[in-house]
């Protein structure tokens, strides 16, 4: 699918305030002192990161253009607006916050590319980026040898761990297994059909998903297809889908090719009031591109939802359609991405320095009381404690919460029997 083409997924008012928004950093009219009792430099950053004696600077790696765009965009928005209320706070060590945003385009290798630029030349603090698996695996390298600190906010397959990374998504037993034994007991399945896009994080979660169906269920995969990035024909695996007749189909397709799935699900009468279909990749952001109506009945395993009662997501969704329009929505990724700058301010001001070996090792620990899904905290092995919750999509574009665990999830990122 072609820039062009993705272009058409976003509002056009979404899309020019993106675009407004790349190379600005987000602001906010500060009180005089506010930034006056910063520690010394010196003292707080011994590795010669882009920090002065009022600013910080981070960067912000997402794709902007190409088929992940749909994506990707709430992210970027949300981390503009984490950025400026901590600005807004009084900032991080007594210093503002600045961002170089860089774009990846959709491409693995650019992100790479991007990520050694913020790392080498603009020598950022942090960087906040990557959505797919795909990208960070490109990513990782750059981050590990030059010893950058990468917040990464999307639900993934688990099997990593690093210093240099702090993930803020779901792995695979808060989302995959969870999910998975969620509607196994719900609605008696069987038998799973799986359809995925065609990289690292839908192939691992679906080798994740049939141990655990097989192993564990004691159930059947009657199917497996995978799709290239930004495919829009799927009338061949729908009308497999049509012959199999699973109990669930269990879909992994991420980015623009969701739009064309879902309208090709209906146009083909299978009808997701009827029909179970589990996903752990649409949120409310593909779905505004998606169309409500064509994936309404659909089930989603994340941990949060735009519709979630607590104060904490009311202030949190006020705050998103001031700054990005009232039109826009939040999903799981976009909310896991406005985690990253607040536990990174958070763990910073426990290590009371910008050096990425001393965040690496303060951020065990560090709890954020403000999440929008709710308290989280940071578990040693860099994965976040998180519930795990069961929405099914309505009309609107919106979630209807169906499930959420009674406590936090602890992550396990090497689960037993799963490698």
């Amino acid at each position: 699918m072609s820039d062009e083409g993705n272009k058409g997924l976003l509002s056009p008012f979404r899309r020019k305030l993106l675009m407004g928004m790349a190379a600005v950093p987000a602001m906010t009219m500060l009180p005089r002192g506010a930034f006056a009792q910063a520690p010394a430099t010196s003292a707080v950053n011994t590795t010669g990161l882009a920090v002065t004696d009022t600013e910080v600077t981070v960067g912000i790696l997402h794709s902007a253009t190409g088929t992940m765009a749909i994506s990707e965009t709430g992210s970027i928005q949300a981390e503009k607006l984490a950025i400026e209320q901590i600005n807004a706070a009084g900032g991080v060590l007594g210093r503002k916050i600045k961002f170089i945003q860089e774009d990846g385009a959709s491409d693995w290798p650019t992100f790479a590319e991007k990520a050694k630029k913020l790392l080498v030349n603009d020598k950022v603090a942090a960087i906040m980026g990557c959505w797919t698996s795909a990208s960070r695996k490109a990513v990782l390298p750059v981050v590990e040898q030059y010893n950058g600190m990468l917040y990464y906010p999307t639900f993934y397959e688990g099997l990593e761990q690093s210093k240099n990374v702090i993930y803020t998504g779901q792995e695979a037993t808060q989302q995959i297994l969870a999910g998975l034994n969620w509607i196994a007991k719900e609605k008696g399945a069987k038998s799973f059909f799986f359809i995925g896009s065609d990289y690292i994080w839908p192939r691992t979660s679906n080798k994740i998903a049939r141990k655990h169906v097989e192993n564990v269920l004691k159930g059947k995969v009657v199917g497996e297809e995978y799709y290239a990035l930004g495919s829009t024909q799927f009338n061949s695996v729908i009308n497999k889908i049509k012959l199999t007749k699973p109990d669930v189909i269990f879909t992994d397709v991420v980015g623009g090719s969701n739009v064309a799935f879902y309208k090709q699900l209906k146009a083909a009468g299978i009808d997701l009031s009827k029909q179970a279909l589990l996903t752990i990749s649409v949120t409310e952001d593909e779905i505004d591109g998606i169309g409500g109506e064509n994936i309404a009945g659909a089930y989603a395993c994340m941990k949060y939802f735009q519709s979630l009662d607590n104060a904490n997501n009311k202030a949190f969704v006020s705050a998103f359609k001031k700054m990005w329009g009232e039109k826009t929505v939040i999903g799981d990724v976009t909310q896991a991405a406005y985690l990253g700058p607040w536990l990174w301010k958070l763990t910073v001001e426990k290590a009371g320095s910008f050096d990425v070996d001393k965040i690496a090792t303060a951020s065990t620990g560090v709890e954020f009381k403000g999440a929008p899904e709710g308290y989280v905290r940071i578990h040693e092995n860099h994965h976040l404690w998180s519930k795990t919750r069961v929405g099914r999509a309505k009309l609107d574009g919106q979630f209807e919460l169906i499930y959420e665990t009674a406590d936090l999830v602890e992550p396990d990122p090497f689960p037993k029997g799963y490698q």
